[in-house]
């Protein structure tokens, strides 16, 4: 992967040309090419925010994830009915709000036929206290949808730390030009300069799994840095089988999940190929969970797929991993970052631990 020629070594191999020999050859290690690109090497990329410890995407959940360290806050942008780019996973609302309540009539549709100020009427916290009672908070009630403004607001609303945006075009084939608002919106902000640089003192990462964005995002943004998210099935790497998980008659999708291959090792290379030819400065795969669960899925991090990807002067961002048995494995397999919904367990990881523990700063916060 890694490979340096001596000038002595040039001079005894003029058979390799003398271009060869004169630039002395020297490709980048992973380390290398993440500074290169101002990222921290190995990554600390809070998805969707502190989300194990409180309600994905919402403040709490951000506020936790910068406070405690992490280098990038990640998030899902959609864009409303009236234009404004908000964080949001799902293509509806039903899951993480009270749509079904507030708007019982309009529940199974998406973001985009919805205006910011109805968004703000939704309850997008109390959801987390009926699923995981263990960790709920009387506070996380009413927690709202966040737009992308009040996310970059809570990124430089530290003096101790200012971390880095981690962005998906989420769907973006619902939101048509989602690509050039998100522009618009980092000049707007500050964090792209005028020549579309990102602007000093700041870091942001584009992601995405669809090609065609990743060409918009390309085209809009040429020098920022940017992510093709990875995935086996239908849209993405063409797999080995195409039998789905329904016509399987598995009980475990985690465990159907892990099983499913790229159909051969070109499917596979054909993607980070792509991510490539696009200027992005890396690939986001998927990890199979020690554990199982519902964010176990394919296994693309295997040794020889971060190898072909390194070689091609590629970083890997593994998503998405809870674990220590898991951050040790991916990180063994060869990865350079990992998304993770806990963000203090990963830092302490990486013998980074934060100063104060989730539950002080939640307090801290207010939640």
């Amino acid at each position: 992967m890694t490979f340096k020629l001596s000038r002595a070594a040039c001079s005894l191999t003029l058979t390799l040309g003398a271009a060869l020999c004169a630039g002395v050859a020297h490709a980048q290690s992973p380390a290398e090419l993440a500074r290169a690109a101002n990222i921290p090497h190995p990554a600390v990329i809070a998805h969707r925010g502190a989300s194990f410890d409180a309600p994905e995407s919402t403040r709490a959940s951000y506020l936790t994830a910068r406070d405690l360290g992490a280098d990038y806050l990640e998030m899902d942008l959609q864009r409303t009915k009236d234009g404004v780019l908000i964080a949001l996973h799902d293509e509806n609302l039903q899951r993480t709000t009270d749509i079904a309540t507030r708007f019982p009539e309009r529940k199974d549709k998406p973001v985009s036929e919805f205006t910011l100020a109805e968004l703000k009427q939704l309850d997008a916290g109390s959801w987390f206290n009926s699923a995981y009672p263990d960790r709920a908070r009387p506070k996380f009630k009413g927690l709202q949808v966040q737009t992308l403004d009040e996310i970059i607001d809570i990124a430089e609303g530290s003096p101790q730390h200012k971390p880095g945006l981690y962005m998906e075009t989420k769907v973006p084939g619902l939101f048509p030009g989602i690509e050039h608002d998100l522009k618009l919106k980092l000049e707007q902000r500050g964090w792209l300069t005028a020549g579309g640089e990102v602007a000093p003192g700041k870091r942001i990462i584009l992601q995405t799994f669809e090609k065609p964005s990743l060409q918009l995002l390309a085209k809009e943004m040429p020098k920022v840095p940017k992510i093709l998210l990875l995935w086996v099935g239908e849209g993405s790497i063409t797999p080995a089988s195409n039998q789905t998980f329904a016509q399987s008659g598995e009980k475990d999708k985690a465990a159907w999940y892990a099983r499913q291959q790229p159909k051969d090792k070109a499917a596979f290379e054909q993607w980070v190929d792509f991510a490539k030819a696009q200027g992005a400065v890396g690939t986001g795969p998927s990890a199979a969970l020690t554990q199982g669960g519902d964010q176990s899925y394919m296994d693309l991090v295997q040794p020889w797929m971060n190898r072909y990807t390194h070689d091609k002067g590629l970083l890997v961002h593994a998503y998405t991993v809870d674990d220590p048995v898991d951050y040790k494995k991916v990180m063994d397999a060869g990865v350079d970052g990992i998304f993770t919904n806990r963000a203090a367990q990963l830092l302490q990881f990486y013998g980074r631990p934060a100063k104060r523990s989730v539950g002080e700063l939640l307090t801290q916060e207010g939640y």
